[in-house]
């Protein structure tokens, strides 16, 4: 990939009733950074995550992620990029009960085509990586919600990604675990990942190098520290 993993320019969203979600968003996000969206809610920044994620299309404007041409791209070239090159945490950890850790994450990389023994042993080596090695035979019911999302982290990274896309990660979790599952992914960043993280905490957000503030579907700041 080049040195950019993902760019919009003058991006727009218009939901269905003429309501604008984005106006005109120009952003650059080098690859291998580490990058916060923060904003209230209704200022656009869920909205941009998921077309950054390719989870949408923009209204007009042109997006590239990974190298491609998301607009010009197809419905089935798109989901081949989510399942190989983007992994997403939610603020929902979206586990399956009836599941153990090890093959919930091992579920995340259903479409990506390997085999279950291989996706396994990924998801095996990811769920060390987050710290629940002595964990991975335990159903959700039986984990703690920072150790839930530490599962869907492991999820996200098992496929070794190119971009990570949390959006509110820590919306379900008391400030004690939020920061952990934070740490989590600035530690799974470090390997080169690019890191884009959306949220209402200033706290959370104080925590990455970058920051980007949203209202009212616009750009209103965009600053390293």
């Amino acid at each position: 990939m080049s040195g950019v993993a993902v760019r919009l320019e003058e991006v727009a969203k218009i939901y269905p009733g003429d309501v604008p979600a984005l106006r005109g968003v120009t952003v650059d996000v080098p690859s291998g950074d580490q990058v916060a969206i923060l904003g209230p809610s209704g200022s656009g920044k869920t909205t941009m995550l998921t077309i950054m994620g390719t989870l949408e299309r923009p209204t007009s404007g042109s997006v590239q992620v990974a190298d491609r041409d998301v607009v010009k791209a197809s419905d089935a070239e798109l989901a081949g990029l989510r399942a190989h090159q983007i992994g997403f945490v939610f603020q929902a950890f979206h586990l399956q009960d009836g599941m153990t850790a090890l093959d919930n994450v091992a579920l995340g990389m259903l479409y990506t085509g390997a085999p279950l023994r291989q996706r396994r042993e990924a998801a095996s080596v990811a769920l060390e990586r987050v710290g629940l090695a002595a964990r991975m035979s335990h159903k959700p019911q039986q984990l703690s919600g920072g150790e839930r999302q530490r599962v869907a982290i492991a999820r996200a990274i098992a496929k070794r990604p190119l971009i990570i896309l949390a959006d509110e990660p820590t919306g379900n979790l008391d400030s004690k675990s939020g920061s952990e599952v934070v740490s989590v992914l600035h530690r799974m960043a470090a390997d080169g990942a690019t890191l884009i993280l959306v949220t209402h905490n200033e706290h959370i957000a104080h925590s990455f190098a970058r920051r980007i503030e949203m209202r009212d579907g616009e750009i209103v700041e965009d600053a390293r520290s």
